[in-house]
C-alpha cells in the first residue's frame, strides 16, 4: 500500500530560493523521496547539489527531466506525486502535479531570492566528447 509523498524540484526552481539548501532540507521532513530534475547536463546538477550539501534521491541522468520523473514515479510507490517548477512552467509529466515556486514558497514559507540574484544556469557545453566532470 502506497504512503507519502514523491517530491521533485526542478534545478531552477529550487536555484529561485534565497537559500536553496533551507528549503530543500525542510521539504526532506515531510517527503518519502525528495529529489532534483534537470534537463541540464548531470554534472550541473551534480555541481548544485555538491556546492550546497543536497542529497539528492533522483540521480542525474543525461536523459530530460520528464524521463527522469516518470522513471522515479516507476520506482517510488507513493499516494502523490509532485514537481516544483519554476512559475512559467505550465505542463507536468503525467502522474505529477505541478506546484509553481511561488505557490510552495507561499505554503512552505519559504522565501524566494529578489530575481536578480537567482543563480544562472550553467552553459551546456557544445563539445559532446568533452571529459568534463
Amino acid at each position: 500500500m502506497a504512503t507519502g509523498l514523491t517530491l521533485a524540484f526542478d534545478l531552477e526552481a529550487l536555484r529561485a530560493f534565497s537559500e536553496p539548501a533551507v528549503a530543500f532540507e525542510d521539504a526532506r521532513r515531510w517527503s518519502e523521496n525528495l529529489g532534483i530534475v534537470s534537463d541540464q547536463p548531470p554534472y550541473v546538477l551534480t555541481k548544485f547539489t555538491r556546492e550546497h550539501a543536497l542529497r539528492n534521491d533522483f540521480p542525474p541522468e543525461p536523459a530530460p527531466a520528464v524521463e527522469t520523473l516518470d522513471h522515479m514515479r516507476t520506482h517510488h510507490d507513493t499516494d502523490r506525486y509532485v514537481y516544483v517548477v519554476p512559475d512559467d512552467v505550465t505542463t507536468t509529466p503525467d502522474g505529477w502535479e505541478r506546484l509553481p515556486v511561488s505557490e510552495a514558497a507561499e505554503r512552505a514559507d519559504w522565501e524566494l531570492a529578489p530575481d536578480d540574484s537567482v543563480d544562472v544556469a550553467e552553459p551546456a557545453i557544445e563539445d559532446e566528447d568533452s571529459d568534463w566532470p
